[in-house]
């Protein structure tokens, strides 16, 4: 037996006016019958009130408990990007943005800039007081930024003042530790060293004569120390693999040590060629053990507040589940569907509203759910579980857990 999670990005709603959700309202005719045919329940996937992040939820929903094993998103984001992560590195997420000669931001997203890489490498390979500068711009405007030597540490503040019209914060140590002080030491003087080799580079010298913000400094945040993770295969047996359009689920994917299917067209927003995506899972079906899903545009249009545009993109997902389930055998894989949270059109954001979760697959318990929305899915036999339940139930199911006791 095998086994998939599929993660539909953001998934969960809050009911508008008419009291309905993109998920409620949307044409679903595969989540449904899969509903019908399977078990189903709530789902938190860090805990109940949690808002999670999409990393400590996909980390939860791995069985891996955010807990212990988060550190931060940097790790995550540096590993998705390809940079080579070791344990003890301290890694960030960073901005390419736009400062004036006080330091004071004019524009976090450095005009959405869509090119880098020749700005990248007058990053990359600095060195400041002896540790190592390892950096990547990870498209446009974004990077990933680690720091390689002796004596880091992680417990330091972010750069990023998240508005602009503010000033690049200090960075300051958040614990009196020598190698807190010695790490924000360091990144101080990276900012500034930064900023003295873009500012007058003549890309950024052009941009500023074409009217457009130059790329002139860069703001990590994030910060995590890479965390020792126990390896996939080694904690469950099983041989995983990762389909995801985003650099930070593939980032939690390399770092757990799932293979990452690159799919052509994977873009992780509401364009993501779902066909492909089918495709690549039916083959990694056959070719692993287990396959991690995560499809991310319903939680892009959440963050945009386009309520239709959610609705559109759990439709088209459902099409591509249509496409996967013509060639799957009941016999021989489980499904786990559900979200990593929701990403309410009210909000804006990530919210600790509950998922509804199914479970399809030879021999689980039917219920008596036959619709895949946020409104039935409590009357499911599963009732009302955490993310951590899933791989346990998973296992379980395939015949690999372990008995605990005599």
């Amino acid at each position: 037996m095998k086994a998939v999670i599929f993660v539909i990005d953001g998934l969960g709603d809050r009911p508008n006016s008419e009291g309905n959700t993109p998920l409620k309202e949307a044409n679903t005719p595969t989540l449904d019958r899969l509903a019908k045919e399977g078990i189903n329940g709530l789902m938190n996937a860090v805990d109940i009130g949690v808002r999670p992040g999409s990393d400590t939820a996909h980390l939860a929903l791995l069985g891996y408990d955010p807990k212990i094993n988060y550190t931060g998103r940097g790790p995550f984001e540096a590993s998705g990007v390809g940079l080579d992560v070791k344990p003890g590195d301290v890694a960030f997420r960073c901005n390419f943005s736009t400062v004036d000669e006080n330091f004071t931001v004019q524009d976090r997203r450095a005009g959405r800039i869509d090119d880098t890489s020749e700005l990248e490498k007058l990053i990359d390979g600095l060195e400041i007081d002896g540790v190592k500068v390892i950096f990547k711009e990870s498209g446009g405007y974004r990077a990933a930024l680690m720091l390689r030597g002796e004596g880091l540490s992680d417990k330091i503040s972010d750069a990023d003042p998240k508005k602009i019209g503010l000033k690049v914060k200090e960075i300051k140590p958040l614990d009196e530790s020598p190698e807190a002080k010695k790490t924000a030491e360091i990144m101080n003087k990276l900012i500034k060293t930064v900023y003295e080799r873009l500012d007058k580079h003549p890309i950024n010298v052009e941009r500023k004569e074409k009217g457009l913000f130059p790329a002139n400094i860069i703001l990590p945040r994030g910060v995590g120390e890479v965390p020792h993770i126990v390896p996939f295969e080694e904690k469950y047996g099983l041989r995983g693999a990762c389909i995801a359009g985003t650099g930070l689920i593939k980032g939690i994917a390399k770092m757990v040590g799932l293979e990452v299917i690159e799919v052509e067209g994977a873009t992780g927003d509401a364009f993501s060629n779902f066909d492909n995506k089918a495709e690549a899972l039916i083959k990694a079906i056959n070719d692993y053990d287990f396959v991690l899903v995560n499809v991310k545009g319903a939680d892009e249009a959440g963050h945009d507040g386009h309520y239709d545009v959610k609705k559109d993109v759990i439709e088209k997902i459902d099409v591509m589940l249509e496409q996967v389930f013509k060639e799957v055998d009941k016999n021989e894989v489980y499904f786990a569907i559900s979200g990593d949270h929701s990403t309410p059109i009210e909000e804006k954001d990530h919210s600790a509203d509950p998922l509804p979760l199914i479970i399809w697959g030879k021999s689980v318990r039917v219920d008596e759910v036959d619709k895949f929305d946020e409104y039935t899915a409590h009357k499911g036999g599963l009732c009302w579980i955490k993310g951590l339940h899933i791989m346990p139930i998973l296992m379980d199911l395939m015949g690999l857990a372990k008995k605990y006791g005599a």
